[in-house]
């Protein structure tokens, strides 16, 4: 999958997950402060995001995401390792 099409994926799971606008989930919003996500939501939003990369995530990749873009990168990254495998 491309970055855009991460995105899309994202922003479709966050709309219909957390009922937000669609216009909000943009790569820059910020996860807790745009978009009033808290780690209960993450841990929601991180197991939706599993099938996307097909491996176990780990916490860890997940650490310094603050932002929607973040979460993209990290994705990508962990695509990209899970097909070097």
């Amino acid at each position: 999958m491309t970055h855009d099409d991460i995105f899309k994926t994202i922003q479709r799971i966050l709309v219909d997950t957390f009922d937000l606008p669609e216009e909000k989930v943009t790569p820059e919003a910020l996860l807790r402060d745009d978009l009033d996500l808290d780690s209960i939501d993450a841990v929601d939003l991180i197991v939706q995001l599993k099938p996307l990369v097909g491996a176990r995530l780990q916490p860890e990749a997940f650490k310094s995401v603050r932002t929607v873009g973040d979460v993209v990168n990290a994705l990508h990254a962990l695509q990209a390792d899970s097909s070097t495998n």
